[in-house]
């Protein structure tokens, strides 16, 4: 194809017929037609895809990081004195009460806070310059942020620090499930994008390993290793997202040079034939340049599908309880009676399960399907979080501990719980969002996603601790029903998804039995 810029592609695209949400824009039927895309797994797009990873590497690592420093003698006797005190010498504290402090959930928290508001800065960004940009700032936001942790001094430079990770994690996780969808073949992109979920989980795995190391360094400075270490993979994403090319889509979106997108894409495809699947990138594109407002857009009726996944979806993987897990491990393992060590070393463990099965996920997640893999891993999760509530319920009091076979019979159905998590909702609740919404969009519907995965996950972390406190053994059971309720969710309200172009992802909507009395054929609405 000689080279063109996009707007002059009239005569290249008349012959195409237009995707199904734009036939269903004029009232026409759409229905469902072979797909003919060619290309398969490169070099190429491996590589540029294992380095936006590191997205997913950075929000990880902090995860992990900040349950295990909150649970070092040394890091609470410095910027927590009082929760020090209450956990050592009150004996007739609670159990569940002994970590209860607002000041310290805030140290966790205040990144989601930070994350909440710049997602939105980041969605504007990602539309207008690229999704190579965004991850570029964000790295060098998390590595400002893991320098003022490492070096802090008070507990206001540490929750300065957060308030940068948390910026530079909103970026990251605004412009890397879309970049990796983007690049992603349609037959492997449910493998591609969960890669995001299996760089979260190394980086929980690394931070983990790095706690438990740093806990034994003589002087009590071991906690400014493990802070300033976030450095390591936001320096790698920084560097790195400078070398990756911008995805087709995106280039498509901004008006580029129609040859020098086509020749992008054979090279990430290893094909020469990319002609059909260059059509529907440039006819998204044409509506997507049509619109100026898409967080306006996205409230119309026919993307309400998009918009109510967008909300649930981050909503209910929160709700799963594993942030709980995930920021307050090593704090519940000492809960139940482990040693400060030995509850780091739990979080080792249920670390390495979490990866694992993040990357059996990979594996099954285009052949079985996104809505097997929910429904099997809401079950294990359910039944898990309730044998461990009633556990705890019955072998802990509200003083002393319980026996050691009870403590790791808990720390057994917690990694049961994390590898249901695993293949489930932790890496499908960033993949479903990322390839659902059309290119018009994608950049607000994704930051939407990460916005409300961030205010619920401040929640969670804000609260937990006083939740434990007054619920006691009671919130694995709170969990637990959430569980059940968004297993139903996906039941009858998440049509599959597995295999299709992302750019053609919007007629399941109108096949499905509910949505299509939504977004039905017949609701014709201006642009």
């Amino acid at each position: 194809m000689p080279s063109a810029s996009i707007s002059n592609l009239s005569t290249h695209t008349s012959k195409i017929p237009p995707p199904p949400y734009l036939l269903m824009e004029v009232g026409i039927a759409a229905k469902s037609e072979p797909v003919r895309y060619n290309g398969t797994i490169t070099i190429f797009v491996v590589f540029t895809c294992i380095m936006a990873a590191m997205g997913g590497v950075i929000f990880g690592y902090d995860i992990g990081v900040s349950g295990g420093v909150t649970s070092m003698d040394s890091f609470l006797k410095k910027f927590f004195p009082k929760v020090y005190a209450k956990m050592k010498k009150d004996f007739h504290i609670s159990n569940y009460c002994k970590f209860d402090s607002q000041l310290l959930t805030a140290f966790t928290s205040s990144l989601y806070v930070a994350g909440f508001f710049s997602t939105f800065f980041a969605s504007s960004v990602t539309r207008a310059y690229g999704r190579k940009p965004t991850m570029v700032f964000g790295g060098v936001a998390f590595l400002a942020g893991a320098a003022l942790g490492g070096a802090a001094v008070s507990v206001y430079m540490i929750v300065l620090g957060r308030v940068l990770l948390g910026i530079g994690v909103g970026c990251a996780n605004q412009s890397v499930p879309l970049y990796l969808s983007e690049m992603a073949p349609r037959q492997y992109r449910g493998a591609f994008n969960n890669s995001f979920q299996f760089s979260v989980g190394i980086g929980a795995l690394a931070a983990n390993l790095i706690n438990y190391g740093t806990e034994k360094i003589k002087g009590g400075w071991g906690w400014r290793v493990s802070l300033a270490f976030a450095a390591v993979p936001a320096a790698f994403l920084s560097l790195g997202a400078l070398f990756l090319p911008e995805t087709p889509n995106s280039l498509i979106q901004r008006g580029r040079d129609v040859q020098s997108v086509t020749n992008l894409l054979q090279k990430i495809r290893g094909s020469n034939d990319v002609h059909e699947e260059l059509q529907d990138l440039i006819t998204a594109s044409n509506t997507s340049r049509s619109v100026r407002h898409p967080f306006r857009r996205i409230t119309k009726p026919k993307y309400r599908p998009q918009l109510v996944m967008a909300i649930m979806i981050p909503f209910f993987q929160q709700v799963t309880g594993i942030n709980v897990i995930a920021f307050y491990s090593p704090i519940l393992f000492r809960t139940i009676g482990l040693a400060e060590s030995a509850s780091l070393l739990s979080s080792v463990v249920t670390g390495v399960i979490g990866t694992g099965s993040t990357f059996i996920s990979m594996t099954v997640v285009d052949k079985f399907g996104r809505r097997a893999l929910f429904m099997v891993g809401g079950i294990q999760m359910f039944v898990s979080q309730v044998m461990i509530g009633g556990i705890i319920g019955t072998q802990l009091g509200d003083h002393g501990g319980m026996s050691k076979g009870y403590a790791y019979l808990v720390l057994v159905l917690i990694c049961i719980y994390v590898a249901g998590f695993g293949w489930s909702w932790g890496p499908l609740g960033w993949l479903i969002p990322s390839e659902i919404f059309p290119l018009e969009i994608r950049s607000a519907g994704q930051s939407i996603t990460v916005a409300v995965s961030f205010f619920f996950t401040f929640l969670v972390a804000q609260l937990f601790l006083a939740m434990l406190c007054n619920m006691k053994y009671g919130i694995f059971f709170f969990f637990g029903g959430w569980l059940l309720v968004m297993t139903a969710f996906v039941h009858f309200l998440l049509p599959e998804t597995k295999n299709l172009p992302i750019e053609k992802i919007a007629q399941v909507w109108e096949e499905h039995w509910f949505w299509k009395r939504i977004v039905g054929v017949n609701q014709m609405e201006a642009n």
